[in-house]
């Protein structure tokens, strides 16, 4: 990719033109052609105060009615300082006025390592028109421009408030009810094989990193995939387009209006429900992996009676055999989402420049894997035996 210099305050630009033929190679997915596109790549790793010229380089090439404005009326702050992806708040003010704001999402350096951006894009415009989300208004080589929600993000203790737990799992019914072009086939186990065979190729330049990275047991990780694999296929779980990353930080909350948004659709795919509900129930735990913070059996049951009965706000009576079946799909699928978390914390410690212990992450997840197996499995079998006997 060749790099143009771009004079702007005199910094030699960290905005890269695409050749002609990578931008034939890059072409906006169909269901998206009305979308403006701009074939730069702003790099990830600059402080803000570098940045912002380039960003506001991008956002007037992406909307024309910004072109003209001056640098001054531009404001820039962070959003989210994530371990996957920069986001940052862009406003426009015109004599001390705001007049319009979008999110800037730039893209962590190879996430397309752990990312079917193809996946994520041809998912996009389909969950826009559904109701989830920000819009989606521009995009470029390493990142996307969306509308601005005015909201809070949740945090994990917010999940657990029973009101929320409720809007959570009404909306998330509602998601799962998208119907999204293309193959319905559950993505979790290509997912996860295709996170296992990029972690265990890894050689780290650092050699307490690489020390580390030679004391996991990828046998043992393959052994565990191929067993919760074979418990799991035993479940006839409904199969839907799943978000698959549904924890605080992509969450967001109106408290004066009372509504709920769901955001970050990158890891969505079709996918089995129980995943993406346990999922969401791991995530209570937070980046600091407190799994004692795991939702016990009265509040699943309350997320499952909102999620098996969305349209009864008030008295709710779901069949106590529909909220076991469902309690055992998810803790078992439970599993699973140790594995894939933990092996995308093997991945990202290679490639992530941001400054979080990934492979700590890896050693929390998959050792949280190991704690909750058997009590799992034996939930899981003795349902199994007791619904085959019926």
């Amino acid at each position: 990719m060749g790099a143009t210099e771009l004079k702007n305050g005199g910094a030699l630009s960290a905005i890269e033109e695409s050749s002609e033929q990578e931008k034939d190679e890059r072409k906006q997915p169909e269901a998206d052609h009305l979308i403006p596109f701009s074939p730069v790549t702003i790099d990830i790793s600059l402080p803000l105060h570098q940045m912002r010229p380039h960003i506001i380089y991008l956002c007037k090439a992406l909307f024309k009615k910004w072109s003209p404005l001056d640098e001054s009326v531009f404001s820039i702050e962070t959003v989210s300082g994530g371990i996957t992806n920069l986001l940052l708040k862009v406003s426009v003010r015109e004599d001390t006025v705001k007049i319009d704001t979008v999110i800037v999402r730039l893209y962590g350096p190879n996430t397309d390592l752990v990312i079917d951006r193809k996946r994520e894009f041809q998912a996009l415009p389909h969950i826009s028109a559904a109701g989830f989300g920000a819009k989606l208004l521009g995009w470029f080589q390493n990142g996307m421009v969306q509308s601005f929600i005015d909201a809070r993000t949740l945090s994990p203790s917010d999940m657990k408030n029973p009101k929320i737990a409720e809007k959570i799992a009404r909306q998330l019914r509602g998601f799962h009810q998208v119907a999204i072009p293309g193959s319905r086939e559950p993505q979790l186990w290509n997912d996860i094989f295709k996170f296992l065979n990029e972690a265990e190729t890894l050689k780290f330049d650092n050699n307490e990193k690489q020390a580390t990275y030679e004391s996991i047991s990828f046998n043992e990780i393959r052994a565990a995939i191929d067993e919760v694999k074979n418990m799991t296929d035993r479940f006839i779980a409904p199969v839907v387009f799943s978000h698959n990353d549904l924890l605080s930080g992509n969450l967001m909350f109106n408290d004066k209006q009372g509504i709920l948004y769901f955001i970050d659709f990158e890891y969505g795919s079709y996918n089995y429900r129980g995943y993406d509900i346990a999922n969401h129930f791991n995530e209570f735990a937070g980046l600091e992996c407190d799994f004692n913070l795991y939702p016990d059996k009265y509040t699943q049951y309350h997320f499952f009676r909102n999620y098996l009965d969305s349209d009864k706000p008030y008295e709710i009576e779901v069949p106590i055999k529909d909220l076991e079946a469902l309690f055992v799909e998810t803790n078992t699928f439970r599993l699973a989402s140790h594995i894939y978390w933990a092996l995308w914390g093997v991945i990202q410690a290679k490639v992530s420049p941001i400054d979080f212990d990934y492979l700590g992450y890896f050693f929390k997840r998959f050792n949280e894997f190991k704690k909750q197996k058997e009590t799992c499995f034996s939930l899981a079998g003795k349902y199994l035996y007791s619904s085959s006997s019926i």
